[in-house]
């Protein structure tokens, strides 16, 4: 039986004038693509409303951590603390998401220099504030937290500005997310004294954070969002990628009558068993850690250690604000490149900075207007600690403490880092108690003011927050 396919109808289409191909497309099935953009389009503009809304609702507050002098802890402490971090994440039902607007939210740990002066910072949800203090003092006793004003108010908002200037941009992973960077326990040596055999990395930042000079600043933002573990079964895809191991079908029907038959023939015929084992056998794509490559072994074992920790949706963004007359753009930007660049590993991943969306910097056409866009949201972006730029990477526990941790002081001579005055001890037994608290000395640390000040409303915290931008979430 033949099967004939009629074609004229085909045909007469082809053979139309293209504005009557067009609408006649557009009448039959064209009308249903647009429809499809349409309506994803207004999901979007629906979803960022009812977000943006939820998101003018919530409160954040800025603490600045001052550990004790004398810190010997290496960054396992600070890892510990964002593991406990993970106790912040949180789900959400269809209502919530497309009703009320609930996503994740995010934190932001944070190392500013304002004129050589430097400060740690943790921008937290007021909600989670508790939260953040028991991951530091758990690790960090003695530690002192306290609330403060947010430094980005000390210099202008809108650029071009005839004072000041800015300088910055994001920095992205130099290959796919499962493949980790290089972390703190490659910066351990077994040579010289216990205390010196950690090489701490944030030496070289705290020294151009030390370096900066009057009117300049240099502010550098990690923000982090809690997440779930569906991330480890995309690494376990890659690596039976890179074992060759293919996934098992579940059996139906047809595939059992076929191992039926098979076993059947076997029985009937044994004569087949007579048959070259290397033509009737399929061959085996399986590999084993001995047929890899040197290369495609420290892989597997990087990222089967990535996949072990805890992990965390993460972006990283500098601005370098600045005086015209004193900025140095050389000095700030290139020193935090070669900074970054200590967590290079060739053969697993990297950070870069991202020169064509979010460089504060454009090429050829309309360069003046185009770079003037870039600084705007850039800065507005950081200010916000929003999640809109690049798409967030996912990095575990152990890179995100290599990153941001407190510097161990033994290797970390920088005298401009801000620190609790001593170490904090109880007090003897036969003290008489005073009626009155003796107060705590001022902050030294320029720029930051007490966070409880007696003459600071609730009216501005709602300002501050109701002019804040809300992340795009990228588990949307």
């Amino acid at each position: 039986m033949d099967i004939v396919i009629n074609t004229t109808g085909f045909e007469r289409f082809l053979n139309l004038p293209s504005e009557q191909m067009f609408w006649v497309f557009l009448g039959n099935w064209g009308w249903m693509i647009f429809a499809i953009i349409f309506l994803i389009g207004a999901r979007d503009v629906w979803l960022y409303y009812i977000q943006s809304k939820w998101f003018k609702s919530n409160k954040a507050i800025l603490l600045a951590i001052d550990i004790p002098r004398g810190n010997e802890q290496s960054p396992r402490a600070v890892e510990n603390m964002f593991t406990y971090l993970g106790g912040a994440h949180g789900t959400q039902n269809f209502y919530e998401k497309w009703y009320e607007g609930v996503f994740q939210k995010s934190f932001s740990y944070e190392i500013v220099s304002l004129e050589g002066y430097t400060q740690f910072l943790i921008r937290t949800p007021i909600e989670f504030r508790n939260l953040i203090e028991s991951s530091v003092y758990s690790q960090y006793p003695d530690a002192e937290i306290s609330e403060v004003d947010d430094y980005t108010e000390s210099v202008p908002h809108r650029y071009p500005d005839e004072e000041w200037d800015i300088y910055g941009c994001e920095f992205i992973l130099q290959t796919d997310w499962f493949l980790p960077i290089k972390t703190y326990e490659e910066f351990e040596h077994k040579m010289g004294p216990s205390e010196t055999q950690f090489k701490d990395p944030m030496a070289s930042l705290m020294d151009l954070c030390g370096s900066l000079r009057q009117g300049e600043q240099f502010w550098f933002q990690m923000i982090v969002w809690p997440t779930g573990f569906d991330w480890v079964k995309t690494i376990q895809k890659q690596l039976d990628k890179i074992l060759g191991r293919k996934k098992k079908a579940k059996p139906d029907l047809v595939s059992k009558g076929i191992e039926f038959l098979g076993n059947a023939s076997e029985a009937i015929l044994p004569i087949w068993q007579d048959i070259d084992a290397s033509k009737a056998k399929e061959k085996d794509d399986k590999r084993t850690m001995l047929d890899l490559t040197p290369k495609e072994k420290r892989q597997v074992e990087a990222m089967h250690l990535k996949s072990i920790k805890q992990g965390f949706m993460a972006k990283l963004r500098i601005v370098y604000v600045s005086k015209k007359e004193v900025m140095n753009k050389a000095k700030v930007i290139n020193g935090f490149v070669g900074y970054i660049k200590q967590f290079m590993s060739l053969d697993l991943n990297s950070f870069k900075p991202d020169l064509n969306v979010t460089m504060t910097r454009a090429q050829y056409f309309f360069k003046e207007s185009r770079t003037i866009t870039k600084k705007r949201k850039l800065f507005n972006n950081y200010i916000n600690r929003s999640g809109y730029g690049r798409d967030p990477f996912l990095l575990n526990t152990e890179e995100l403490a290599t990153l941001w941790h407190f510097p161990v002081e033994a290797n970390v001579k920088s005298p401009m880092i801000q620190k609790a005055p001593g170490r904090k001890a109880d007090a003897p037994s036969t003290l008489p108690l005073a009626e009155e608290s003796t107060p705590l000395p001022a902050d030294i640390f320029s720029g930051f003011k007490a966070g409880k000040e007696e003459n600071s409303s609730e009216e501005e915290m709602q300002l501050s927050n109701e002019t804040a931008a809300p992340p795009n979430l990228p588990f949307v």
